[in-house]
């Protein structure tokens, strides 16, 4: 398996192409760190972006969604399926310059494109099912029920091959103008981290149930 996604004309950069990247390790650890993407599509002629969970297996993208969604039923045509664009966004740091044009952000992104499919065969979609839940929570599929068959009859997943697809990342300080260099106003970099607080229970929980290893470490 090569160590890099092939560069397409859709996944080159038009600016800052030097922050482009197509390095498969980048692009899956970028995909395995969060578990919230933005799906664009095209529905009666408008473009369409909508937040929902995904979760990586292997070169796959899936994505999770019910079967009373647009773009799911839309996906399950089996020809040609549903052209769409999956981003995935972190934000690292707030870029303070000394002029406001050159403000800006470090951050990290995915951007895939391809033909989403709906998933059909019920043991790669119990097996997706799980791997979105873990996504989430690392060790949490196998500490909660599965899904039912009504439940599975309910959820719909969608499938997109990792071949259109490329990372691009902006760090470090602000890019400032030789001339503003002697402003008198604060530059620099606000970090931006994304924390878990402390797990609260619900209110129906048993006492006796403490909280998970798997979340006291978060």
């Amino acid at each position: 398996m090569p160590d890099s996604y092939e560069p397409t004309e859709r996944t080159i950069p038009t600016r800052s192409r030097e922050r482009a990247s197509y390095d498969r390790a980048l692009i899956h650890s970028l995909l395995d760190e969060t578990y919230l993407c933005h799906l664009g599509f095209v529905r009666d002629g408008a473009p369409v972006v909508l937040p929902t969970l995904y979760t990586r297996i292997d070169d796959r993208v899936y994505v999770h969604g019910s079967t009373g969604s647009r773009p799911l039923r839309m996906a399950g045509r089996p020809d040609p399926g549903l052209a769409v664009c999956l981003t995935v966004t972190h934000i690292d740091g707030l870029v303070l310059a000394r002029s406001a044009f050159h403000h800006s952000i470090n951050y990290r992104s995915v951007m895939i494109h391809g033909t989403a499919r709906q998933v059909t065969d019920q043991a790669e979609k119990s097996m997706v099912l799980d791997a979105l839940v873990d996504q989430v929570v690392r060790g949490r599929a196998q500490d909660s029920r599965p899904a039912n068959p009504r439940e599975l009859a309910a959820t719909s997943v969608l499938r997109l091959e990792l071949a259109e697809v490329s990372a691009k990342v902006r760090s470090g300080p602000p890019n400032d103008d030789p001339e503003d260099l002697e402003l008198p106003y604060w530059t620099g970099v606000v970090p931006v981290r994304t924390i878990h607080g402390t797990p609260e229970p619900a209110p129906d929980l048993a006492p006796t149930i403490k909280v998970p290893e798997y979340l006291a470490e978060r």
